[in-house]
């Protein structure tokens, strides 16, 4: 028994985490590019859908390996980009505060993005892009 939880605990370390970018049912598969540009707001439809970008509170460190891992810039960087889109007219991604909420917003609204830990998944979303650390 104390091995079994020992290689269980020894392959969690050697695997890492997994991560995924999630919408509802509805919503079409998206290549990672356009994943960054939904959350950069340089595409703002899929076919005739508005896309909803979800962001995870600035202090989440899921927020920061998706920054790093998808956007593919540092957090200076992205607040300087989107001081710059403010003067322009454009707002950021609606920030909520938990995976739970992200998983509900996206649940009930189309065209809605997100990102979670794929412990949270549920098969109610739909995985549109997977990583892992």
């Amino acid at each position: 028994m104390k091995l079994i939880f020992i290689i269980l605990l020894l392959s969690q370390f050697a695997f890492g985490h997994e991560y995924v970018v999630v919408a509802n049912k509805h919503m079409e598969d998206l290549s990672p590019s356009q994943i960054r540009a939904i959350f950069l707001k340089r595409l703002l439809f899929i076919g005739d859908m508005k896309a909803v970008p979800l962001n995870l509170d600035a202090r989440d460190p899921l927020r920061e390996k998706f920054e790093q891992h998808i956007l593919e810039i540092s957090f200076d960087r992205l607040q300087s980009y989107w001081t710059k889109e403010h003067y322009l007219g454009h707002r950021p991604p609606i920030s909520l505060k938990s995976q739970e909420s992200v998983k509900a917003f996206v649940k009930k609204v189309d065209g809605s993005i997100g990102y979670i830990n794929i412990d949270s998944m549920d098969d109610s979303l739909k995985i549109l892009y997977r990583w892992s650390e």
